[in-house]
């Protein structure tokens, strides 16, 4: 067995990372896998600490793992688009210290399974363009913002906001990889399928409809011919409400959503040797 969490988009939210974290010390998994948007939105300073990576996280971290001892799980973990780019050196430094694994466009491993992780989204109406990149190519969905536009904490040349994208990093990222036994954790869910779904029915901008559908294509295109094994989503908090869903496949790929747009926590448990049969629960 290769038990599993998944959680995504706890935003800093100390109640929900307390649940978690009971949650992994009475069912402790083999690995725990943390999907983006882990920190405080910039913009809610009420009752939040100064450095949650360091003030919060890391202690909690470092006391579960002195409670769990041989049982503490292997954790992968990527920032969403929420998250501000200047703290991925912190969460560099958490992994420094042994509590996880910081998978943004890299290949890690779990017990002999290829884990790829990588954090970008295409572009939204949110101005934070941190992890923000064009999908397939340089289009703009009507009421999105560029990722040429909007703010950066972390600089780039604009040659690489114009030219650089999710297709050509998925590419670099996998290579030629064999990814019939891989897990792709993912900030953005694949394009058009149960997990990308918003709420903008009937909304338009200058008389063009908004895009009911926002997830990545070039993600959809990597699971539909490369079939990895398990792929983990967040970012889209409605879509399960939207649709009743909070799985979906592409041939024999499993793909589940851990986002979620109530106050409970949302975790997906699941064995990577019966993926299948994956639970979802709120807490």
């Amino acid at each position: 067995m290769v038990s599993c969490l998944f959680a995504t988009d706890l935003h800093g939210h100390s109640d929900r990372y307390e649940k978690l974290f009971r949650a992994v010390q009475e069912r402790p998994p083999r690995a725990l896998f943390l999907g983006g948007d882990l920190l405080p939105h910039f913009a809610r300073k009420q009752d939040v600490p100064d450095d949650f990576l360091g003030e919060y996280l890391t202690p909690r971290l470092e006391s579960l793992r002195a409670t769990m001892g041989e049982r503490y799980p292997r954790v992968f973990v990527i920032m969403g688009n929420d998250d501000l780019r200047i703290e991925e050196r912190k969460v560099q430094k958490i992994a420094e210290r042994g509590l996880w694994q910081y998978a943004h466009l890299r290949r890690l491993e779990l017990d002999g399974y290829p884990v790829y992780g990588y954090a970008c989204v295409p572009p939204t109406p949110f101005l934070l363009k941190d992890w923000e990149k064009y999908d397939v190519s340089r289009y703009t969905p009507p009421g999105s913002v560029s990722p040429e536009e909007g703010r950066r904490t972390v600089p780039v040349e604009p040659r690489e906001a114009r030219h650089s994208s999710i297709a050509d990093d998925l590419q670099t990222l996998v290579g030629d990889d064999d990814l019939s036994e891989a897990v792709l954790l993912f900030h953005t869910p694949p394009h058009d399928t149960a997990l990308d779904r918003v709420a903008t029915d009937g909304k338009m901008i200058d008389h063009v409809p908004l895009d009911l559908h926002v997830g990545s294509i070039a993600v959809r295109r990597l699971i539909e011919t490369r079939q990895p094994l398990v792929t983990l989503h967040g970012h889209i908090h409605e879509s399960t409400r939207l649709t009743g869903k909070w799985r979906d496949r592409i041939g024999r790929t499993h793909m589940f959503n851990a986002a979620h747009d109530g106050p409970e926590l949302a975790l997906v448990r699941f064995d990577l040797e019966k993926a299948g049969d994956a639970r979802r629960e709120l807490l």
